[in-house]
């Protein structure tokens, strides 16, 4: 495999990963920024190019709400998990780890 074909899968799958992991940061409410940084803080970085568009996409998809607040004297937009969100969140969290546990088996991890 070439380094290129390396790198488009692994943007594949990472891509995945990020879905999850802002399903998981948004059982909380956070803003842009907050989000963003509660990603990093937990080893997830993520690119507000790639982010910002993702959250409009799940927003729109009906996985998030979202609504326009002051904060510190700033207008900030909210994000936080639908009840669809909330559902979809624990499927795919619920597939993350069979598929998981079946790539770890087939790797020879489960020894």
């Amino acid at each position: 495999m070439t380094n290129d074909a390396a790198e488009k899968l692994h943007s594949e799958m990472r891509r995945g990963a990020i879905v999850l992991g802002v399903l998981a940061q948004l059982r909380e409410e956070h803003y842009g920024y907050s989000l963003r940084k509660a990603l990093a803080d937990k080893g997830l970085e993520v690119e507000e190019g790639t982010l910002y568009p993702l959250v409009r996409r799940l927003e729109q998809q009906g996985l998030l709400v979202s609504e326009w607040r002051e904060e510190d004297k700033r207008r900030k937009r909210f994000y936080r998990l639908s009840d669809l969100g909330k559902a979809t969140y624990e499927q795919l969290l619920k597939d993350w780890r069979e598929l998981s546990a079946s790539l770890e088996a087939l790797n020879g991890s489960d020894k």
